[in-house]
C-alpha cells in the first residue's frame, strides 16, 4: 500500500517505523528538513520537504498514486486542509487525521464527504482521557486494554507485596479464584515475555496481564498486590487540551483540582467546570503542600513539557501523593520511567499510533495495543468467512496453524468472554484477542486472517 504520512513528529515517526516493517511504501512529508533528514537516515522511506497542505507538495509526495493519507502534523488546520486537498484534487481513498482541539469535535457532521472529507479522525485528548479514566477507576492497575463492547478488559498489574500471588503457581492462583472466570494472558519478567506453564510461579515484580469481565477486575487485582481503596481525589497539572478534557470527563466522579500557570486557561476552566482551579506552578512545593498533596490519590501532570511533567510528578510523589502519572511524548523518556518512582507514564503517541494502526491492518481489526518497546502488540480481530474461504473459521483453535510467537488469548462471541478455547470451533463473527510477540510476523498474521475472494 502506498501511504503518505504528513508530519515527522513522534507520531509520524512511529507510524513510519511500524508501516515500513509491514512492507508498505511510505513517503514522509514535513516542512522542517532538520526533523525529516535524521528519520530518512534511519528508515527506508521517501521524504518530501514542504508545507503539508500545499497541493504541489502533496503531488510531489505521490498523492496521485497514493492509497492512504495520514495527516498527523501538530496543526489541526493543516491536517484538515490536507485531507480536503487529498480528496478534491487527488481522490485519495482513505484519509486519517489527528485532530487535537475538542472545539472541532463537538459536531460530528463537520466531518464526512459532504463537508471535511476525513474518513477517520483521531483525538489524542480523548484517547489519553480514556486511558487515565480507566486506570483511575481500577486502583492498582498499570494499563487496561478494552475489547468487545468495552466490558471485557485485559489488565496489567505488577505482582507486589500485599497480594498472595508471589511464589504461587499459576494453577494455585486459578484455584484460589475458582469461582471467577479469568485468564493470566501474559507475564513479562523485566522486558522478557515469559511462556509459563500451570506449574510455574509468579515472581515479585512480574508484570502480569489478565483477561476478565469488568465486574471481576477488582478482586483479581487484589490477588497480585495490595489494592488501594477507591480513589476520590485527583489533581491535574495542566489545564490545556488534555488537562481540560480529563477534568471535564471525571469532574462528577471525583474531587478534582486543576493547576495551571496560564491565567486564561484557569479562568476558562473555572467558568466551565465544577472543579477547583488553581493559578500557579505544579512544581511549587508550597502550593502542593497548601493543597494537601499528601491526601491526593492521583496526581496527573499533562502539560506540554515532558520535563515539567516528570519533575512535578516526582515532587508530588515525594510529598505523599499515592499515584502519579506524567504525560510523556518522548519514547526514550517513557522507557526510563520503568521501575522508578513514577507509577505510570502516559504516552499519547502510543495511544494515537495504536488507534491508527487498526485501520491499516489486513482483516477486520477492531483494536491494536502496542506494548513493550514497540516489539509486540495485542490485537482484536473479528473473523469472517467459512471453512472454505477462511484459514480460521470452521476450525478449532488447536487445529489452526498459528505463526511463531503468535498466541491467542481470548475469544469473544456475542459479547461473551470465552477463555477455555482449545477445542472451540471458531465461528463467523467471533472476535479473537491475539498477542503478537514479534511484529515481524504481522504479514503472516494478516494472511492467516484474510478471507479468500470467493467468500464475497
Amino acid at each position: 500500500m502506498k501511504i503518505i504520512i504528513l508530519g515527522s513528529g513522534q507520531v509520524g515517526y512511529s507510524l513510519a517505523e511500524n508501516l515500513i516493517n509491514e512492507n508498505h511504501d511510505i513517503t514522509l512529508v514535513d516542512e522542517d528538513a532538520s526533523k525529516v533528514n535524521p528519520i530518512a537516515e534511519k528508515l527506508d522511506l521517501r521524504t518530501v520537504i514542504g508545507r503539508c497542505s500545499y497541493p504541489e507538495v502533496l503531488r510531489n509526495a505521490g498523492a496521485e498514486e497514493a492509497d492512504m493519507l495520514l495527516a498527523v502534523t501538530d496543526s489541526d488546520e493543516v491536517n484538515m486542509v490536507a485531507c480536503q486537498v487529498a480528496y478534491s484534487l487527488f481522490n485519495i481513498g482513505k484519509k486519517i487525521a489527528r485532530i487535537r482541539s475538542q472545539h472541532y469535535l463537538i459536531k460530528e457532521e463537520l466531518f464526512g464527504s459532504e463537508n471535511l472529507p476525513i474518513d477517520v479522525f483521531i483525538s489524542p485528548e480523548q484517547l489519553v482521557t480514556r486511558f487515565v479514566q480507566q486506570v483511575i477507576a481500577h486502583p492498582g492497575s498499570l494499563q487496561i486494554f478494552e475489547f468487545g463492547d468495552g466490558s471485557i478488559k485485559m489488565v496489567a498489574v505488577k505482582a507486589y507485596y500485599g497480594g498472595h500471588a508471589i511464589g504461587k503457581t499459576i494453577k494455585e492462583i486459578y484455584e484460589s479464584l475458582k469461582d471467577i472466570d479469568f485468564r493470566i494472558s501474559m507475564v513479562f519478567r523485566g522486558d522478557k515475555f515469559m511462556v509459563l506453564s500451570m506449574d510455574d510461579d509468579i515472581h515479585l515484580g512480574d508484570e502480569v496481564y489478565f483477561t476478565a469481565h469488568e465486574k471481576h477486575v477488582h478482586i483479581i487485582l487484589s490477588v497480585f498486590r495490595r489494592v488501594d481503596d477507591p480513589y476520590h481525589r485527583v489533581m491535574i497539572a495542566g489545564g490545556g487540551g488534555i488537562g481540560g478534557c480529563l477534568a471535564e470527563t471525571i469532574q462528577h466522579d471525583y474531587t478534582v483540582k486543576v493547576v495551571d500557570r496560564n491565567r486564561m486557561h484557569c479562568e476558562y476552566l473555572a467558568d466551565k467546570l465544577d472543579v477547583t482551579v488553581l493559578h500557579g506552578n505544579a512544581c511549587d512545593t508550597d502550593l502542593l503542600c497548601n493543597e494537601n498533596i499528601d491526601s491526593v490519590d492521583v496526581f496527573c501532570a499533562v502539560t506540554n513539557d515532558d520535563e515539567d511533567n516528570i519533575l512535578a510528578c516526582m515532587q508530588a510523589k515525594r510529598l505523599g501523593a499515592k499515584q502519579v502519572m506524567p504525560l510523556i511524548t518522548r519514547s526514550a523518556y517513557v522507557d526510563m520511567m520503568h521501575g522508578g518512582p513514577i507509577n505510570i507514564a502516559i504516552s499519547p503517541q502510543q495511544a494515537t499510533v495504536g488507534s491508527i494502526l487498526k485501520h491499516l491492518r489486513k482483516g477486520d481489526v477492531l483494536n491494536v495495543y502496542p506494548m513493550h518497546g514497540k516489539i509486540s502488540e495485542v490485537m482484536e480481530v473479528r473473523m469472517h468467512g467459512d471453512k472454505k474461504s477462511s484459514k480460521v473459521v470452521g476450525r478449532t483453535v488447536s487445529e489452526i496453524k498459528w505463526p511463531k510467537s503468535i498466541y491467542i488469548l481470548a475469544v469473544i462471541r456475542n459479547e461473551e468472554l470465552i477463555l477455555q478455547f482449545a477445542d472451540l470451533v471458531i465461528d463467523d463473527g467471533d472476535h479473537l484477542v491475539v498477542f503478537i510477540g514479534d511484529k515481524k510476523r504481522l504479514l503472516d498474521v494478516g494472511k492467516l486472517f484474510q478471507v479468500s475472494a470467493e467468500y464475497f
